[in-house]
């Protein structure tokens, strides 16, 4: 069995005989650092030697993925909040002043890149689909205290919004999913439901105004063949339930620290009804622990949540502060032979 049939099964919750392991996509600051230690030179020649099982290949990511003839930017780069300190649509109180908004247009995007990337990845899981963050968008879109206020006060607005974000990614999806075909294994989609504490907004706002359009992407992924792998920072405890109701396979990042979230309350509740792909705090652990600490997490966590875990931290990005030894303690660790029996 190769790592991607491997990573298929895991997601899939059949037997696998070993947890995989995915280092995440580390701040552009740290892949110096991580390479001097392990003294690789390139990305790909680091992920080999780290025995990663898991490509993450984003077509939103890519310089010259979106080509508007005008020059505006997709959403992510174009609502900035440093560089241009705007939430357009903070005071639109009726739906027809939501459609004034130049939104952007599926026939601007390009992915000749990321298919090209797509093509050279060998026998390893990969994870794609535009990053379909449309909880993040709203709230720059409407500033984000405004967008939770609206939900209150104009509903009708922060829906007519909510369909015109998430009208794009559809389509946006679906041209790249027709195009990759049997390039990509998992639909990797963002939005960060969570704080340390709790939701950032209450179940009942997060039916009505997120799981909607929420289930659609699922069933969207799923209708193309592939396996659905959320992102959500922050403790989403309290929604787990809804997000398995509605497709979701794989949970991700599993921050350690947030509210609920350990590997012991996710185990109980949760294990053989969806996968986990994180679960090693970078919180405190990978910045401040020992070597020795992060073995022994890291087998606590395959303990607990395996084998149907890719082990991996509690944040995708990385930051230069975490330690290379701990890297490589968790690298180690994740790759230790377990006996599943």
């Amino acid at each position: 069995m190769n790592t991607r049939e491997l990573i298929r099964r895991l997601i899939g919750r059949e037997p696998v005989e070993r947890c995989g392991f995915w280092l995440g996509n580390p701040h552009p600051d740290t892949w110096p650092i991580l390479h001097r230690h392990f003294g690789t030179t390139s990305e790909e020649q680091l992920r080999q030697r780290l025995g990663d099982d898991v490509r993450w290949i984003c077509p939103q990511f890519y310089e010259g993925a979106y080509q508007d003839p005008s020059g505006r930017e997709l959403f992510d780069s174009g609502l900035d909040r440093v560089k241009h300190r705007t939430a357009p649509l903070a005071h639109c109180e009726d739906p027809a002043e939501v459609d004034e908004y130049p939104w952007p247009r599926p026939e601007y995007l390009n992915f000749d890149s990321c298919l090209e990337d797509l093509r050279r990845v060998g026998d390893l899981y990969r994870l794609s689909g535009y990053w379909t963050c449309f909880y993040h968008n709203l709230a720059d879109l409407f500033g984000m205290e405004e967008y939770f206020v609206k939900m209150h006060t104009h509903p009708e607005v922060v829906l007519a919004a909510t369909d015109r974000v998430c009208e794009f990614y559809y389509e946006a999806n679906e041209r790249f999913f027709a195009a990759a075909g049997d390039l990509v294994d998992g639909f990797f989609f963002g939005n960060d439901f969570g704080t340390q504490q709790g939701l950032i907004c209450g179940p009942r706002q997060f039916e009505r105004f997120i799981l909607p359009w929420f289930r659609r992407f699922t069933e969207q992924g799923h209708r193309h063949g592939l396996q659905m792998v959320l992102h959500s920072c922050g403790s989403v405890f309290r929604v787990i339930d809804y997000l398995i109701e509605a497709g979701v396979d794989c949970l991700h990042p599993l921050q350690a620290r947030a509210r609920d979230m350990q590997a012991e309350q996710l185990a109980a509740k949760f294990k053989g009804r969806l996968a986990f792909l994180g679960g090693i705090d970078v919180q405190e652990l990978l910045t401040r622990g020992s070597p020795d600490q992060v073995r022994a997490d890291v087998r606590r966590v395959k303990r607990l949540l395996g084998p149907n875990l890719i082990v991996s931290p509690s944040h995708e990005a990385l930051l230069p502060d975490v330690p290379s030894e701990n890297v490589a303690a968790m690298v180690e660790a994740a790759h230790e032979k377990e006996d599943w029996a």
